[in-house]
């Protein structure tokens, strides 16, 4: 079982090998892909062609276009609902105390300063391990307070690089 919430409606939907329920109603649709990205349905003698326009992996967020219009769905699995029952659902919306190394390596290049803002996604160091360079990205919003490391130093796995 998961949920999908569209324009902030959720919805159960229960899926097995040769039917789709949705709110217990089952689906009958009648689907042909035309490639990896679009499906054509007929659903009640209607016939709509459907495209997968993105997918945020991270935050289980597609894009799909139907027909002219553009809808945004989020889905959550029974582990993401069960992590909600237990009150821990929003722990990637929680703000961002630190960064830790993911590996032992060694500092190439640091690009954030005490002081500075950052977002989800800016790059904020550059460690290399095993020869290879790795991009550290922020997983989250803050504003540097500490920069935990210098250029040039070792580091090893899970030691705070920065605390915001």
């Amino acid at each position: 079982m998961f949920t999908v919430t569209i324009q902030g409606k959720s919805y159960s939907v229960e899926k097995t090998d040769d039917t789709i329920q949705v709110l217990s109603n089952p689906i009958n649709w009648d689907l042909q892909w035309i490639s990896d990205r679009k499906v054509h349905l007929i659903h009640e003698n209607k016939s709509l062609e459907a495209e997968l326009v993105s997918i945020d992996k991270e935050t289980k967020t597609l894009q799909i276009r139907l027909g002219h219009k553009t809808a945004s769905l989020q889905v959550k699995d029974r582990f993401d609902l069960l992590l909600e029952q237990m009150g821990m659902g929003n722990l990637a919306s929680q703000s961002l105390r630190e960064i830790k190394a993911p590996m032992p390596g060694l500092i190439l290049d640091l690009k954030v300063k005490p002081g500075d803002k950052v977002n989800k996604g800016d790059v904020v160091l550059v460690l290399e391990a095993m020869k290879m360079e790795n991009i550290i990205k922020s997983p989250g919003e803050g504003v540097v307070k500490v920069v935990k490391v210098s250029l040039h130093q070792s580091v090893e796995k899970n030691q705070i690089l920065i605390q915001f």
